[in-house]
């Protein structure tokens, strides 16, 4: 239990979302709300349901099988490894701009050096790969740190305006004020980006489901622990950087570094302060991203097993029994869509590229999630209660919301365009491969029967 609410808090928690509801200003408390009701309790509602009547290895993926069908249960496992290889380089992406804020104003270079941002998350690359290659039994402890991290920075952040009362500091902090949304596709942009990227993950613990004791009762119970910590944590968060940032531009990649570093200064012991707050979300993104990079590649492994991917991907470490080939070649692409994502533009926009082109994939899962009660497999419609479809349909439409709007830019770049497009041909190009993928599969006689 103590590991899957902790495991839980270090996926859906990231320190971008603060920054990104932070766009908002005061509206933020209403638009966090909106997000809470109509898509965060119908989230935790089906995830519940579905691994108690499912608690098995592969998770969304061997629903998603049941409910809809072989040829939608694959689309949605690919989208989700998808989603999650390019969640993993976003989250690398943030640690050059952490690492900048944590050195002080003579690292303002190092975010925006290609080289520098590339050898950093090399390296770490290759330490998560060495720990998804040991297995859970060492990566678990990692993970459980990391979480700690993000609760630790989450629990300074949220009393730094004490810090500005002790020292005087001329801010303006309310911890949950109150504006009318003013809807706009700016404001919708963001709305998705709150869902989908910042509540989602309640379901990826679900992945591992066949290496927890007692799945079905622990992981329902864990949600519900988890679940009121992360909605204050978000709403008083971002409370905080609106104090402190005001009307300075929010850095989208580091906005809880950002703000440690304006209260704390960059001087004395307030310096000090500053990069030991700011080292607790460097770890956590290390964390996360090994927490996230090490369930997907269990995805792969279990299409192999149903023989919808090539058998190589389902070889295991002689000693240590984990994926070894899905780890070794998921690790080669998200290094090689980090550099991809850095190639004509600036630091910023090539996060945002990352992130958003994440919440495509992520939220065409989250629809085929959200369709299973209302869709899916009758002998599954059956078992479930009538509530749950109407939390079902608006967790859905929440879904389709973020998809489409993901391509709406919330920051200045380059070209609106060519924004969208990289988004969209991104999404585009990556389902087409899968569908190629199945029917070669199909072709060549090697699917279950």
């Amino acid at each position: 239990m103590r590991d899957l609410v902790l495991a839980q808090v270090l996926c859906v928690v990231g320190s971008a979302w603060v920054g990104v509801a932070a766009k908002l200003g005061s509206a933020h408390v209403a638009f966090w709300i909106a997000a809470m009701l109509l898509y965060y309790l119908p989230l935790a509602a089906v995830v519940i349901h579905l691994n108690r009547q499912m608690p098995l290895e592969g998770g969304l993926y061997q629903w998603a099988k049941f409910g809809l069908g072989e040829f939608l249960g694959f689309l949605t496992a690919w989208n989700l490894w998808s989603y999650a290889i390019v969640c993993v380089a976003a989250i690398l992406f943030v640690i050059p701009t952490d690492l900048a804020y944590l050195i002080g104003p003579g690292a303002e270079w190092l975010p925006s050096s290609r080289t520098a941002t590339a050898a950093l998350i090399s390296l770490v690359v290759a330490a998560i790969t060495l720990v998804a290659v040991r297995g859970l039994a060492v990566g678990k402890w990692l993970h459980n740190v990391g979480s700690l991290m993000i609760l630790s920075a989450y629990a300074m952040l949220l009393c730094l305006p004490l810090w500005a009362i002790a020292t005087r500091a001329p801010i303006h902090y309310r911890a949950f004020p109150w504006k009318t949304p003013e809807m706009s596709w700016f404001s919708l942009a963001v709305f998705g980006q709150m869902t989908i990227g910042a509540l989602s993950g309640f379901e990826y613990v679900a992945i591992m489901a066949g290496e927890c004791r007692s799945a079905a009762r622990t992981i329902g119970q864990s949600v519900l622990i988890s679940a009121p910590v992360i909605a204050l944590m978000f709403i008083l968060g971002t409370s905080s950087v609106l104090a402190f940032v005001g009307s300075s531009p929010i850095n989208l990649i580091g906005p809880i570094p950002q703000t440690f570093r304006l209260a704390f200064g960059n001087t004395g012991f307030g310096a000090l302060i500053a990069a030991v707050a700011i080292l607790l979300p460097l770890c956590r993104a290390i964390a996360a991203a090994s927490l996230i990079f090490t369930g997907l590649t269990r995805l792969p492994m279990t299409a192999g097993w149903d023989r919808l991917l090539p058998n190589w991907f389902t070889a295991l470490h002689s000693r240590w029994r984990t994926p070894v080939n899905s780890i070794l070649f998921i690790a080669t692409l998200i290094m090689s869509l980090v550099i991809l994502s850095m190639l004509g533009v600036h630091e910023q926009e090539a996060m945002q590229l990352l992130q958003n082109a994440s919440t495509a994939h992520y939220g065409i899962t989250y629809v085929a999630l959200f369709a299973l009660p209302l869709f899916g497999a009758a002998q599954l419609r059956r078992t479930l209660p009538s509530w749950l479809k109407i939390a079902s349909a608006a967790g859905l439409a929440s879904s389709l919301i973020a998809v489409l709007i993901a391509v709406y830019p919330i920051i200045d770049v380059s070209s609106n365009t060519s924004y969208a497009m990289k988004i969209g041909g991104t999404v585009l190009v990556s389902n087409l491969i899968a569908i190629l993928i199945y029917r070669a599969r199909r072709t060549t006689g090697l699917q279950n029967v």
